[in-house]
C-alpha cells in the first residue's frame, strides 16, 4: 500500500488479484498499463463532450459519440483513429529505468511529482468509469454525452 496510487479508503486495490506478490515486472506491467487506460480514457472522455460541438468534414451528419464510429458517413474515422493510435505508441516508449508510465517532462513543467503521478492515477481510473458510462448511456438512449446533460 505505499505505491503511488494507494488512496484512501481502499489502499492498494485489487480485488481480483493480478498482482501477485514479488512479480515486480507483473507489476511494471499493470501500472504501465492502467497508465496508459487511464490517460485513453480522460481523452476520451473529453473528445466525447466535444464531439457533440465539432464536426469533421466527412462526418458533419453523423450522430453521437461511441456509436457515430460505426455510421457509414464516418468510416473514415476509424483509419484516422488507429493511424494516430499507432504514432502515439511508436512515439512514447516505456523504459526500464524508470517507473512505469513516466515519459520524462516532455513540456518542462516540473509537475512529475508523487502527488501529481497519485492524482493522474486516481483521474484516469474515474475517467474509465466515466468513458464506460458515457457508452452505456448512449447505447441505451440513443443521445451523445452532451444530450444526455439535457443540454
Amino acid at each position: 500500500s505505499e505505491q503511488v496510487g494507494a488512496s484512501a479508503p481502499l489502499g492498494f486495490f485489487d480485488p481480483l488479484g493480478f498482482a501477485k506478490v514479488g512479480d515486480e515486472a507483473g507489476f511494471r506491467q499493470l501500472r504501465a498499463a492502467e497508465l496508459k487506460h487511464g490517460r485513453v480514457a480522460m481523452m476520451a472522455s473529453i473528445g466525447a463532450l466535444v464531439q457533440h460541438f465539432v464536426r469533421l468534414p466527412f462526418a458533419e451528419s453523423a450522430r453521437g459519440t461511441f456509436g457515430a464510429v460505426l455510421k457509414e458517413e464516418a468510416q473514415l474515422g476509424i483509419p484516422l483513429l488507429l493511424l494516430v493510435a499507432a504514432m502515439l505508441e511508436g512515439a512514447w516508449r516505456e523504459d526500464a529505468t524508470r517507473e512505469p508510465g513516466n515519459f520524462g517532462d516532455p513540456m518542462g513543467l516540473n509537475m512529475y511529482s508523487e502527488e501529481m503521478r497519485s492524482k493522474e492515477l486516481n483521474n484516469g481510473r474515474m475517467a474509465m468509469l466515466s468513458v464506460l458510462g458515457i457508452f452505456a448511456a448512449e447505447m441505451a438512449t440513443g443521445k451523445d454525452a452532451v444530450e444526455q446533460l439535457g443540454f
